[in-house]
């Protein structure tokens, strides 16, 4: 500045121009691409979301009515030879019902004292029916069909019918698991109009 002259390369530099204030984020360039990088793509993640086309239920699943019925076994569950043409039938029933089927096992001593326990189980549960297979369960519910007079039973083996006993005493287990099915598929359709 001595003499008055300016150098030509500060000429203007002092110079304020008007400008209006404009926003940015904080942080540097990186920054600002990683934030509109992640906003993008929960952007597209919702649209995807939103537009994305309804599907069906499962083709595999089955929606069931609440219509059961109970199978007490002996010890060998539904593999024990007097059960498994019974539980063949129940699972045709519930099949073309779409009734729910279950089983039950007579665990310990295979006595009628001791099944008791288990046919009151299902008894008192939301079973629409309840049959039974082999010695242990058909001698329980010989000995206490009584006590649940609202209950329905069906007794597959020897036996004599009472007022909710009724019985299969079938010879072949084909004809007993056609005689289960159709005494199991009525049962569950009422039981479903209800």
């Amino acid at each position: 500045m001595l003499g008055g002259r300016v150098d030509r390369r500060l000429r203007g530099a002092a110079r304020v121009r008007p400008s209006a204030p404009r926003f940015r984020l904080p942080g540097g360039r990186r920054t600002r691409l990683a934030v509109g990088g992640a906003a993008a793509l929960l952007v597209g993640g919702l649209l995807a979301w939103l537009w994305w086309p309804e599907s069906g239920p499962d083709p595999r699943s089955r929606v069931y009515t609440e219509a059961t019925a109970c199978l007490l076994t002996p010890a060998g569950g539904v593999t024990d030879a007097q059960a498994a043409p019974v539980w063949a039938g129940m699972q045709r029933a519930s099949l073309a019902t779409l009734g729910k089927v279950q089983f039950l096992e007579v665990d310990g001593p295979q006595t009628g004292e001791n099944a008791k326990t288990f046919l009151a189980t299902l008894a008192a549960g939301r079973c629409d029916l309840v049959l039974t297979a082999g010695a242990a369960p058909n001698a329980a519910l010989a000995a206490a069909a009584a006590t649940y007079p609202n209950a329905r039973f069906v007794l597959v083996g020897k036996g004599s019918p009472q007022g909710n006993v009724s019985v299969v005493d079938a010879q072949r287990p084909d004809q007993v698991s056609a005689q289960v099915e159709q005494r199991v598929t009525a049962v569950l359709n009422a039981a479903a109009g209800d």
